[in-house]
This record gives C-alpha cells, sequence and structure tokens, in this order.
C-alpha cells in the first residue's frame, strides 16, 4: 500500500498533461503558490500554498470542466446540454466551462446546499435542480434525468477532468523544486489523482498525502481496506470532501500511489480556516482549509521539511464563514 512510486501508475503521460494544461491556460492563467511568513512559523515547515482558491470560480474544479467540455465537444458535436451532480465546485466548473462551450447545463444539487454556491451556478447560467438529502442522492436523481432528456451526464470522477485538474499540479510542482510533501484534500478524488498523475510524469518522488473529514472517511476506510468502501453519511461541514461512495478509479491509484491518508475533524477544519485568514488572509473553504488541518496534525514529523498544501476553494456562504471566524478558539 502507498508510496510506491516507481510503478507506472501514471494514466496520463506528460505530453497529454500539457495538452491539458494547454486547454485550461488559454482559459484561465496559472494560480499562484505563495510563501506566507506567518503560515510557514505557525508549521515549522518550508510551506508553500497552492491557491486555488484564485481561478475564475475560487476553485481548482475549474481546470477539468475546461479539458472535459473541449474534449465532448470534439467526439460528440451534436450534444446538445450536460448535466451533473454537485455540492458546488464541480457544478460551477462544468456550467462556466459548458457556456464556453455553447453547451445548456443542468445541475442538481442535494436539498440545503450552500445558497452562494448555488446562486454562483445560477449566474453562471446553468438550471438548477434541488433534489436528494446529499450528494450521492443528487447524482442518482441526475443519472435519470440524464436518460429521460437525452443529456450527457458528466460524472465527478473522469480521466478528463484529472487531466485539466493536474494543470495546478505541474505548475507547483514545477514551480517550487523538491517538495518533500503535498497534502491534497480528497471530495471524489479528481485533485489528488491529478496530482499523482503529474507527479509520476515529472518523475519526481514528492510524497502525496490525501485528507479527508473524519464524518466523510470513505476514501480513508478505502485506503484502508485496499479496495472502495462506502459509508452511510458524509456529515461535514466540508462540503467539497462529504463523498460517502468512492470512484473505484480513484481508489486503485490512491491505493497505489499516495503516501497515506489523513482525517481531520470539522473543529480542525474550522481553526484551519480561522489561521488561513490570519496567516495569509486568504479565504477557504472547508475543503480548502482541511489540508492545513492536516499538515498541523503532522507538524512535528514535517518539522523542517519542504511542503506544501493545496488550497483547494474558497467558495463558503458568508454568515457560516463569519461564525467561524469569531469562534473562541480563534487564533
Amino acid at each position: 500500500m502507498g508510496g510506491n512510486h516507481t510503478s507506472p501508475s501514471a494514466m496520463l503521460s506528460l505530453a497529454e498533461l500539457d495538452a491539458a494544461s494547454d486547454l485550461v491556460h488559454a482559459a484561465m492563467p496559472p494560480t499562484p503558490q505563495i510563501g506566507w511568513p506567518l503560515l510557514a512559523e505557525r508549521c515549522r515547515a518550508e510551506l508553500w500554498v497552492k491557491h486555488e482558491n484564485h481561478t475564475p470560480i475560487g476553485a481548482f474544479k475549474l481546470r477539468g470542466g475546461i479539458v472535459y467540455m473541449a474534449d465532448l465537444r470534439r467526439r460528440q458535436p451534436a450534444v446538445a446540454g450536460v448535466i451533473t451532480a454537485t455540492r458546488g465546485n464541480h457544478g460551477q466548473s462544468v456550467a462556466l466551462a459548458a457556456r464556453r462551450a455553447g453547451l445548456a447545463a443542468t445541475i442538481v444539487v442535494p436539498h440545503g446546499n450552500s445558497r452562494e454556491k448555488n446562486a454562483a451556478m445560477r449566474a453562471l447560467g446553468a438550471t438548477l435542480i434541488e433534489e436528494g438529502h446529499d450528494f450521492q442522492a443528487a447524482a442518482e436523481h441526475a443519472e435519470v434525468l440524464a436518460e429521460e432528456q437525452r443529456l450527457h451526464f458528466v460524472r465527478s470522477f473522469d480521466d478528463r477532468l484529472v487531466a485539466g485538474v493536474a494543470s495546478y499540479a505541474l505548475e507547483l510542482l514545477r514551480g517550487i523544486p523538491d517538495l518533500d510533501t503535498v497534502y491534497v484534500p480528497i471530495g471524489l478524488g479528481s485533485g489528488i489523482c491529478g496530482m499523482i498523475a503529474a507527479r509520476d510524469a515529472l518523475g519526481l518522488r514528492t510524497k502525496v498525502v490525501g485528507v479527508v473529514a473524519a464524518g466523510a472517511p470513505a476514501y480513508a476506510l478505502s485506503f484502508a481496506a485496499g479496495k472502495p468502501v462506502s459509508t452511510n453519511s458524509a456529515e461535514t461541514l466540508a462540503d467539497g470532501v462529504a463523498c460517502r461512495v468512492p470512484a473505484a478509479e480513484a481508489v486503485e491509484r490512491i491505493c497505489r500511489s499516495a503516501e497515506r491518508i489523513l482525517t481531520v475533524s470539522d473543529a480542525e477544519i474550522r481553526a484551519a480556516m480561522r489561521h488561513l485568514f490570519t496567516d495569509t488572509h486568504n479565504v477557504a473553504e472547508g475543503a480548502g482549509a482541511a489540508s492545513l488541518a492536516a499538515l498541523l496534525q503532522e507538524k512535528e514529523r514535517m518539522a523542517g521539511k519542504r511542503v506544501a498544501i493545496i488550497l483547494s476553494g474558497g467558495n463558503i456562504d458568508r454568515a457560516l464563514y463569519a461564525e467561524i471566524l469569531g469562534e473562541e478558539r480563534a487564533g
């Protein structure tokens, strides 16, 4: 399990990843990787933050949507529209990328989803449908609608999404040489699989550590078992990692090529969100702060090393963010 960096785990060649990056960079600039002194002091490491909260949708997912829609247009020029399910960032990615490709987008979200993410998806031109109590229920409904309305269903994990998302990893790994370890939050797995693909294609030995929320441990359980393990619920404030049914292809790659997977509590995530604001004045949603929460768990282990965390997104409703910033334990 984990740590086997010499096996042929790169499903995508460097040429394929660079071609995908060119598509991404035609639509958005690279995001910065910044070494913030206060945050480095807090973590006792040479720390770099990859700012995926700085994309046009405030999250890394856009990269995958751009590549996916370009490929779909090429393979199925007659396709009329697309449909997907999301808790927010994947949906914004699909909505913006579909609009760029001239396609109609329908997005299914669970009841109680982030109001501000819902508003952002509507503003991007998507038709929004609320159905189901969680992401999995919304996804199942979206598949039914795809069949009924003859829409192309966009899964949340797909090699075209991984190829696009890997562009963030190429930027980071080329920009900051000799990283010891990178901490990556895991939702359905495109982010960590993109990092693994880029790391392997570049022939690097950087260790990739996945991060999940304690209330949504499916990928940690799957990593421990060496096979997909679903959970009955996924309860966490970090909606971007609230997965209960993992993608089998993602589990296989993570088990083969990730170093380990850490589990962080919602309390640790909330503290990490405050630290990111205090030390860098950046907004991080729950999933975006999970990587810092994991690094802080391993502060002693990582002391003095060159490490990076992925701030995967900054899309959090204002009222919740204000509550978290105002908590007594703020520091």
